[in-house]
């Protein structure tokens, strides 16, 4: 029974989070840094929750390490997505193995 009560919780916390802004905020945003400011900030939410995850994924910290320094450097270059994948599975692959 407890654990319903601990979804309701959450699904209530989850829908206010997501409801309030848009009730609150009937007029379009004019600032310039706030409108840039919150552009942002679900990159950096999400560079916070994954950065962590791919060094703690693997075996070896350096191998995930590894894999991230390969996939930021193919997407520097602005190659395919299907590229950066690859490259970095078999980065973290060949990093695993040797180490």
């Amino acid at each position: 029974m407890r654990i319903y009560i601990y979804i309701a919780v959450m699904a209530v916390t989850t829908y206010l989070v997501r409801a309030l802004p848009l009730l609150f905020m009937k007029r379009k945003i004019r600032s310039r840094f706030l409108r840039s400011f919150l552009h942002y900030v679900p990159v950096a939410c999400l560079t916070a929750m994954t950065f962590p995850a791919i060094l703690s994924s693997t075996e070896h910290m350096v191998a995930g390490l590894a894999g991230a320094v390969v996939g930021v450097l193919l997407a520097l270059k602005k190659q395919s997505l299907i590229v950066v994948a690859v490259a970095t599975c078999a980065a973290v692959f060949l990093t695993e193995w040797l180490v």
